[in-house]
C-alpha cells in the first residue's frame, strides 16, 4: 500500500481534524505492523490519527495476533469474532493513494499498482481497535482494511481487492451508530472497472525495506510477463 497524500490533505479532503501536527513523510510501501494514516469518527467529530496496520482484538492476549488481521473479508466480517464489535462501532476510512498486487509466473513476483484512474485517493474501509498492553498499560490503535471480491482490473493478479467507499458513502461509513447492517452489506462490494488503473513497477517492492518515489514509477516488462 501507499500512503503519499499527507495528512494535513487526507484532513482536507475528508473534512476531518488532524489528531497531531507531527510531520509524516509521504510512504511507498507501507508494510504490516507499520503506522497508517486513518479517518474515524469520535465524539468529539472526524479526525486523522495514525493507528498500527493489523487490528487487535480487544480481547487478545498479546500484540502478535495483529500481525495476521491486516485484512478482513467483507463476506465473513460481520460474524467474525476479531472483527465483527469494530464492524458494529468502529468503522474507519484507510486513505491510500495505490495498493500492490503480484503477478505469479514461475519464481518471478512481478508487482502491479493499482491506483485510482482520476489520482485521487482511494478511501479504502477499514475498522480500528484500541488494545490495552497488559504489561505497560499504555493503549495501542490498530486497523484494518476489508476486502471483497476483485473487479476485472484486479483479478487477474489476485481474487481479492480492498473495499473502496464512493464519496457519497463516506459519511455513512464512520458513523459509528448510524448505518444499518443492511447498508454495510451493499458498500462492501467491488469498486467499478472503470475506478481503477494497473501498472507494472519495480521488483523493489518485494523487499519491504525499499521506499521511494521511484517504486511506483511504471515500468516496462519483457513480452512473457504482460498481462493479457
Amino acid at each position: 500500500m501507499t500512503q503519499q497524500t499527507s495528512p494535513s490533505e487526507v484532513a482536507r479532503i475528508f473534512h476531518a481534524e488532524l489528531s497531531e501536527d507531527e510531520p509524516v513523510p509521504p510512504r511507498f510501501n507501507c508494510a504490516p505492523t507499520d503506522p497508517l494514516t486513518v479517518v474515524l469518527e469520535l465524539e468529539d467529530g472526524r479526525v486523522v490519527e495514525r493507528h498500527r496496520w493489523g487490528l487487535i482484538p480487544h480481547w487478545a492476549a498479546d500484540p502478535s495476533r495483529g500481525s495476521r488481521m491486516i485484512n478482513a473479508r467483507a463476506e465473513t466480517v460481520a460474524r467474525s469474532p476479531a472483527f465483527r464489535v469494530a464492524l458494529r462501532r468502529r468503522r474507519c476510512i484507510v486513505p491510500s493513494d495505490g495498493f500492490y498486487e503480484w503477478e505469479r509466473r514461475g519464481s518471478t513476483r512481478q508487482p502491479w499498482l493499482i491506483r485510482r484512474a482520476d489520482r485521487e485517493p482511494m478511501a479504502m474501509a477499514g475498522l480500528w481497535s484500541l488494545w490495552r498492553d497488559p504489561g505497560s498499560y499504555l493503549w495501542i490503535s490498530t486497523c484494518a482494511v476489508i476486502t471483497t471480491v476483485a473487479n476485472t482490473i484486479v483479478a487477474p493478479l489476485h481474487e481479492r481487492m480492498p473495499v473502496l467507499l464512493p464519496k457519497d458513502a463516506w459519511d455513512a461509513w464512520v458513523d459509528p451508530g448510524g448505518s444499518s447492517a443492511e447498508l454495510l452489506r451493499e458498500l462492501m462490494v467491488p469498486a467499478g472497472d472503470d475506478v481503477l488503473e494497473r501498472h507494472p513497477v519495480s521488483q523493489r517492492v518485494n523487499d519491504v525495506r525499499n521506499e521511494g518515489p521511484g517504486l511506483i514509477e511504471p515500468e516496462a516488462l519483457s513480452p512473457s510477463l504482460a498481462l493479457g
